[in-house]
């Protein structure tokens, strides 16, 4: 009987164990690559690690996280038999592949891959010192940006404008157009204002005040434009900044100065090797002529920072290795835009469920704050950022004190000219609007004879 209760006792015991044990553990694979998985002493960090941490809080999971055996992503060997974290998960040796692994045709077939949780695209990276310098025809306007430059020869077409009127309107100026010699014609008003820009002037000076007063405002805003190009034309002259001298995969594939190369087997490797374009099949052959491929990520960092090689890899991988090795620069030219996925053995139900967390997490912005978690540059360029042309609206004060100066200016002339007239007005007992309107004709009709008579002069000597 007691060992009849005994048995109970323990059949109990058993089944109360399996009812109050949880789920067990997955397994997870991964693969160190910068700054997807990292170790930080005995334990990992990166992007994906904070993605599978996001994702078992919304399912509701535990995991045991381990590193692929064979350091491999995932690729057929000659037998056709899954090497790398695709292998791992292919055995059942993870339940699932968290890591940069890029969405292919030949792993779906394979294995689940989850929607994208992150897009990328080939490039490559190369030392800085394989860089030249670009030299320019018109590199001396690149310290003004293009709406500087049209603000400036706005500013000088009005400011010439408004000496010449100034000159004609003020009696201070001219005071009798029916004898008087009018110095400042139209292109001596361009002339005098072209003399202020290089600080060296140009003569006669403005008599009136009207006339003074809108040089003096000019010489303000020339001498300060003159300091503000002088000073970023002299920080772009010291500035560090190179430009590749290969800038896309065309200029790669024809020159044959830099070794290139990329992950071999990878999908950046397969993706060269099946393409049909000629410049893509001239670098695969390339490769595997000169057997330029590497291992790892890490390996073909490496070389690039040793310089005369340049690493082909996915733009991810790449703009760290840049943000992280201030002698390494990217390309510009992205090719071949892919994502990367969760991977899960087929017919896996938890993929849809995972799928449906990535979706969630990119519309919450979780997605787009890990990257700019782990993607930070620390990376500063000698003397801060790289010089930029100088925008209009950064000097619209200076513009503002111009347009105001050539205002007050003619209003002054014109008043000039209307005390003038008001004085004639008394004497010759005429309206003082007669004798205005009359003495505005008479000084632009007598310019227009004053110049025809000089021209005729010119052509009869």
């Amino acid at each position: 009987m007691k060992a009849l209760i005994g048995l109970v006792v323990c059949a109990v015991a058993l089944l109360s164990g399996c009812c109050t044990a949880g789920p067990a553990a997955l397994s997870i694979t991964t693969i160190l690559q910068e700054p997807c998985t990292m170790t930080q002493g005995s334990e990992l960090e990166g992007y994906c690690i904070d993605l599978l941490a996001e994702i078992a809080k919304k399912l509701g999971f535990k995991y045991e996280v381990h590193l692929v055996k064979d350091g491999r992503y995932g690729r057929q060997d000659e037998s056709g038999n899954w090497l790398g974290m695709i292998g791992e998960v292919v055995r059942g040796e993870a339940d699932l592949a968290v890591a940069p692994l890029t969405l292919t045709a030949t792993r779906e077939l394979s294995v689940e891959m989850s929607t994208p949780f992150m897009q990328t695209g080939v490039g490559f990276i190369l030392s800085k010192d394989l860089g030249s310098e670009e030299s320019h025809f018109v590199s001396f306007l690149f310290p003004f940006s293009t709406e500087m430059w049209v603000g400036v020869l706005m500013a000088f077409l009005v400011t010439g404008l408004c000496i010449y009127l100034v000159a004609r309107i003020s009696p201070c100026e001219w005071a009798d157009p029916e004898t008087d010699e009018h110095s400042f014609t139209l292109l001596h008003s361009f002339w005098y204002i072209t003399g202020a820009l290089t600080l060296q002037g140009a003569g006669p000076h403005p008599k009136s005040l009207s006339g003074r007063i809108i040089s003096a405002i000019w010489w303000v805003f020339a001498v300060v434009l003159l300091a503000c190009y002088f000073s970023n034309f002299n920080t772009m002259l010291r500035s560090d900044t190179k430009h590749v001298s290969v800038m896309n995969f065309d200029e790669l594939a024809r020159q044959d100065v830099i070794d290139y190369g990329t992950v071999e087997g990878g999908s950046t490797f397969n993706f060269f090797k099946n393409s049909n374009n000629p410049t893509y099949r001239s670098i695969f052959q390339h490769m595997e002529r000169k057997k330029s491929c590497v291992r790892s990520v890490e390996e073909g960092n490496r070389r690039a920072q040793e310089g005369n090689y340049a690493f082909i890899g996915e733009a991810a991988s790449l703009d760290i290795a840049v943000a992280r090795y201030c002698n390494l620069i990217r390309s510009s030219e992205l090719i071949a835009m892919r994502g990367y996925s969760i991977a899960a053995p087929l017919g896996s139900p938890m993929m849809k469920n995972i799928t449906v967390a990535i979706l969630q997490l990119s519309e919450s912005g979780e997605l787009a704050y890990l990257q700019s978690k782990w993607w930070a540059n620390s990376c500063m360029p000698e003397g801060g950022q790289a010089p930029q042309a100088l925008q209009a609206h950064l000097l619209r004060g200076l513009f503002m004190l111009l347009a105001l100066g050539c205002g007050l200016g003619l209003l002054i002339a014109l008043l000039e000219l209307a005390s003038k007239a008001r004085d004639q007005a008394k004497d010759q007992k005429k309206s003082c609007c007669s004798v205005l309107s009359a003495e505005l004709s008479q000084r632009f009709r007598s310019g227009r004879a004053n110049a025809g008579t000089e021209t005729s002069e010119k052509s009869k000597a």
